[in-house]
């Protein structure tokens, strides 16, 4: 077995890793409205977007291309790589994706310690950035992919990010108002319990969505990794088993659920109503396939962080937590420099020591990081007994008790 072999397993088992991460990471994006306003049970709610997810990930392959494509240049125009990167076997390159990798995972598992709702994708992108700077200068990052503003990373990666949050809080913004002037002088208690069916509907289409998104993120990364060391060609495609175990590996982090971060957007932002986590999930949803469609890598977080937000303003007399979305927008301002950041420390590492050795000190680094942010975040658990209590600095009139009702 060559020592570029193992370092391609080593990229696969790392870009899974991300891939497990990512799910957990982002179950809030799909879930966390309907856990907060009791539509669904915490337990039901994970399972069934861990199962949709899995579903979700095998109806596209168009984010999966953006990634392969349109982030680090690596191959000619027929699909195979680079000579100067075939030197060694591909090894050049597979340490730069083993680094961005670590750089993205290490931004998730922070972010989910502190609770913020994060960017996986942007975090996965910022890594992959910065090791290719470091390892291949400015020239190795795809900007403009084809001198099209709307290709490369700018077309793909920046420009919906900026765009996507804003779309996604307008469109839950004149949702919620409507629905609530449709429901005036209906019961209460007969829209709440209405609306809670109905969320689970839109959840799983979130779901679903966040599936044919976010997965094919790392399927990306695993197919550039093999078109490094010459194993793929084809730049149209993704090989199956590739699809199947990114599948899998979201899925199952989806199920077992980013208990932190579904605490921080089901209570932290907007006591939510039925009415309104249904305008905010059906937001998510139309604007992550729409974007998944066109192969725009965005991010479900910001989408979903942007529809929680307007389905706030589109209530009326709601209040939205302001200060709770300042932070959760400062981090969205420093994930992609911070993971670049720690993407070219790693390629560094990587390049200093050389080779295989290189690759097992960086598989070292992030699992020591891993195990640290585990052991840290036991100190205050949060799970799915807890994921609904009060949210400390809610005012008394915001309190809801969370065994308030069920539809499921």
């Amino acid at each position: 077995m060559t020592e570029s072999t193992v370092i391609l397993a080593l990229v696969v088992i790392t870009a899974l890793g991300f891939d497990f991460t990512n799910g957990f990471h982002d179950t809030a994006n799909a879930m966390a409205t309907s856990i907060a306003t009791n539509a669904l049970r915490p337990k039901v709610a994970v399972a069934l977007s861990g199962l949709l997810n899995l579903v979700g990930a095998f109806l596209s392959v168009e984010v999966a291309l953006t990634v392969t494509n349109a982030v680090v240049k690596i191959q000619n125009s027929d699909g195979t790589p680079k000579e100067s990167l075939t030197a060694h076997g591909g090894e050049a390159l597979l340490i730069i994706v083993l680094a961005g990798l670590v750089g993205g995972i290490i931004w998730n598992l922070l972010t989910w310690l502190l609770g913020l709702p994060s960017s996986s994708s942007h975090a996965l992108f910022g890594g992959l950035i910065g090791a290719s700077i470091a390892g291949l200068g400015w020239a190795g990052v795809n900007w403009n992919g084809n001198g099209s503003k709307l290709d490369g990373v700018v077309g793909k990666v920046i420009l919906p990010a900026i765009m996507s949050p804003v779309i996604a809080g307008v469109i839950a913004a004149v949702g919620t108002w409507l629905i609530y002037k449709v429901v005036t002088g209906v019961a209460q208690r007969f829209t709440d319990n209405g609306f809670r069916w109905g969320q689970i509907g839109s959840a799983s289409l979130v779901s679903l969505a966040h599936g044919t998104n976010d997965a094919q993120k790392t399927m990306g990364v695993i197919t550039l990794a093999l078109i490094a060391t010459g194993d793929w060609t084809d730049t149209k495609n993704i090989p199956f088993w590739v699809k199947v175990s990114c599948a899998l590996a979201i899925a199952l982090g989806t199920y077992l659920g980013g208990w932190r971060i579904i605490r921080t957007l089901g209570k932290g932002l907007v006591e939510i109503a039925p009415p309104q986590g249904m305008a905010a999930e059906s937001a998510s949803a139309a604007v992550i396939l729409a974007s998944s469609h066109l192969g725009f890598a965005l991010s479900t977080t910001h989408v979903a962080t942007g529809s929680i937000l307007g389905s706030g303003v589109g209530k009326p007399g709601a209040q939205v937590r302001w200060r709770v979305a300042g932070r959760m927008i400062s981090a969205w301002l420093i994930t992609l420099p911070a993971a670049a950041i720690v993407g070219a420390v790693m390629w560094f590492i990587g390049d200093l020591v050389g080779g295989l050795g290189g690759a097992i000190v960086i598989f070292a680094l992030l699992v020591a990081a891993a195990v640290y942010m585990y052991l840290r975040s036991r100190r205050e658990p949060v799970g799915h007994h807890n994921v609904n209590d009060e949210w400390e600095d809610a005012p008394a009139q915001e309190r809801v008790p969370a065994s308030a009702g069920s539809a499921s």
